[in-house]
């Protein structure tokens, strides 16, 4: 089984960067842990409306990503703590 490449977003480099250092190093290793054993695991989709994003939990945390079978690639789009997924949109002012 080839190992997988991982691609982080710009934004989330930016969103670990913010991150207690301990944390994001775990949330860290366990994207290399999916890209690792991306061909040996079975990748949900979110929502019907979004066929090819998928996530992984990692206690209150989420990794958010895609998987490129014939490129070999695990992007991931967002790494996020369940609280702030959670929150309401906030408005645009007018």
């Amino acid at each position: 089984m080839p190992w997988y490449t991982i691609a982080y977003r710009p934004q989330v480099v930016s969103d670990l960067s913010q991150i207690e250092t301990a944390t994001a190093q775990r949330l860290l290793d366990k994207t290399k842990w999916l890209a690792s054993n991306a061909g040996n695991l079975r990748h949900d989709p979110l929502t019907a409306e979004l066929p090819g994003l998928s996530q992984y939990a990692v206690g209150d945390w989420r990794i958010f990503y895609s998987i490129d079978q014939s490129a070999h690639i695990v992007d991931v789009h967002l790494i996020a703590h369940c609280k702030t997924l959670h929150q309401p949109r906030r408005q645009g002012s007018r």
